[in-house]
């Protein structure tokens, strides 16, 4: 895994270089049949990245955002030999609106579980990376986050208020647990963030395989925790849109998704 890294770190850098910067602030967009947005340069990552995947590695095929559902299944249940699971650019409304916060997301199936993630930030030129079981980096350093205390008060949180349920959002709105809350706009970013400390608290309504997959694995393999709001784990890897709940340190995530809990039925 870690010999992977290694060839796809340089590789993704330059397409995100060539494909993405050269066209940020520069491109169009139009809305996708969802009514999310989507610019060429969505589409000129994606197949760039597609050519050099199937390069390097034409054992394994790539499931993309911009794919049909119908393509994304039959990979899906088809990569015994390991499949890669791609956001060509995760953040296109920020892109496309000239806010400098939007990344590639890029991970690694085999067996039905992420084993590799590779998340990289092109305009900070941070690679956040980490292989299943052997730890988590920032541009080749490693990353720890260690215990912390169990105080939800003092803490930064991201909180995507837009897809959570509307009693939750109403309530961290107005009665929050944390000091302060942000919301980036690019799901990959977020685990990320979380990984390094930057932010202690996270929750999310829905997000997709290629939105969480390498980013999620980037913030396990940290010392994070995580789960949903409904209580499941990380479970295997499938197409089904799922909530996200994280925090840094034990304590505060059981009292993180308490707080959570109690906030839906008050």
């Amino acid at each position: 895994m870690k010999a992977d890294l290694e060839r796809l770190v340089p590789l993704v850098r330059r397409a995100a270089q060539e494909e993405l910067l050269s066209r940020f602030r520069r491109v169009a967009s139009s809305h996708k049949a969802d009514g999310s947005l989507i610019t060429e340069a969505d589409l000129a990552m994606q197949n760039r990245l597609l050519a050099e995947l199937e390069r390097h590695w034409p054992e394994r095929r790539l499931l993309g955002e911009e794919m049909s559902a119908a393509e994304q299944q039959a990979l899906l249940e088809g990569g015994e030999a390991g499949l890669w699971c791609l956001d060509p650019l995760d953040g296109t409304r920020n892109f496309a609106s000239g806010f400098p916060v939007f990344s590639v997301s890029l991970a690694l199936i085999r067996g039905g579980e992420v084993v590799l993630g590779l998340v990289l930030d092109p305009l900070r030129d941070e690679c956040f990376t980490a292989v299943k079981g052997e730890g988590a980096w920032l541009n080749g350093a490693p990353l720890g986050l260690g215990e912390a205390d169990g105080e939800l008060a003092g803490t930064l949180a991201i909180a995507d208020l837009k897809r959570l349920p509307p009693a939750l959002a109403a309530r961290l709105a107005t009665a929050p647990p944390f000091a302060s809350q942000r919301s980036i706009g690019s799901v990959a970013l977020d685990w990320c963030w979380l990984a390094t400390g930057r932010v202690q608290l996270y929750v999310h309504g829905r997000q997709n395989l290629w939105d969480y997959a390498a980013g999620r694995l980037v913030f396990a393999e940290a010392g994070g925790h995580h789960g949903t709001l409904e209580g499941r784990g990380s479970g295997p890897a499938d197409l089904e849109p799922r909530s996200a709940v994280g925090a840094v340190g034990t304590e505060r995530y059981r009292l993180w998704q308490e707080w959570l809990r109690k906030a839906v039925t008050v």
